[in-house]
């Protein structure tokens, strides 16, 4: 009788910290979405502070491109040798150049990017408000009247918005050159066939579907990084500031992955989006 006490007593405990943490998992994405609406909100009242935003598109865009160039490139070697080696015991290794162009803009362009940009942005910009959080650098804005979702989200949030399609753009010719680059140098495919195979496959929609998938993942990864530094508590210090970048880090990581599941779903399923 007391060793089943003790079952239903543990049982009862393991529901009650499923629940508590079902709680505050679900409290946190509502205070997530209500600073997502209020910066959406704020982006269209004036002022409108260019200067801040045109300071957030050179740290986060100019700053980015090398490293998205070179994962790019690198990805799309990878694509083009495992694309070759996994359809030439079909006979149809020609059609790599398709699979390199597909699997870049649809695809791996816009979400390599996004994971690029979700370690080096997304961690940098929580660090950098909960910093002004912890320093109360924040509450002093607030008591000098200074909206900080104005100043501080809105030019984060519209450069990211702006900054990972741009970026997706040259991720996507790096990609497609580095598969170009990969087929032609280690298993001799004629390069002007692969080029006029990636000139038949290059649609306006697939530009669209990437850019929309890009668009979405900055959004996603600047209202996760905002959040989590707006979040920390004033207490809590250096460690917390560590503990809040790494969670931004990963949630925007989930985020996109989440995110293209359901653009693939809705572009594709639903909008018939090819």
């Amino acid at each position: 009788m007391d060793q089943q006490s003790t079952i239903n007593e543990s049982s009862g405990g393991f529901y009650h910290l499923i629940i508590v943490r079902l709680h505050h998992v679900l409290s946190e994405v509502g205070r997530a979405f209500t600073l997502f609406f209020q910066t959406l909100v704020q982006i269209f009242r004036p002022p409108f502070q260019f200067d801040l935003l045109i300071k957030q598109l050179l740290l986060i865009g100019f700053n980015s491109l090398t490293v998205v160039i070179v994962s790019g490139f690198f990805t799309g070697m990878v694509l083009g040798v495992q694309g070759y080696i996994q359809l030439k015991p079909y006979a149809v290794e020609g059609s790599v150049a398709r699979f390199v162009c597909v699997s870049v803009v649809k695809e791996l362009g816009p979400m390599i990017t996004a994971f690029v940009l979700a370690g080096r942005i997304g961690a940098s910009i929580t660090a950098e408000l909960s910093t002004m959080k912890v320093t109360e650098q924040i509450d002093a804005m607030e008591v000098m009247g200074t909206n900080p979702v104005k100043y501080l989200v809105v030019p984060r949030f519209l450069a990211c918005s702006i900054m990972l399609p741009t970026l997706t753009i040259f991720s996507t010719f790096a990609g497609i050159a580095g598969g170009f680059i990969a087929v032609v140098t280690l298993f001799d495919v004629n390069g002007s066939f692969f080029l006029l195979e990636v000139q038949k496959n290059l649609f306006v929609g697939s530009v669209l579907i990437s850019l929309i998938k890009a668009t979405s993942f900055g959004m996603a990864i600047a209202a996760v990084g905002c959040y989590k530094g707006f979040s920390i508590s004033s207490a809590g210090g250096a460690e917390g500031v560590g503990v809040a970048t790494t969670g931004s880090a990963v949630i925007s990581l989930i985020a996109i992955l989440v995110l293209d599941f359901v653009l693939n779903h809705v572009l594709f399923n639903i909008l018939g989006m090819m």
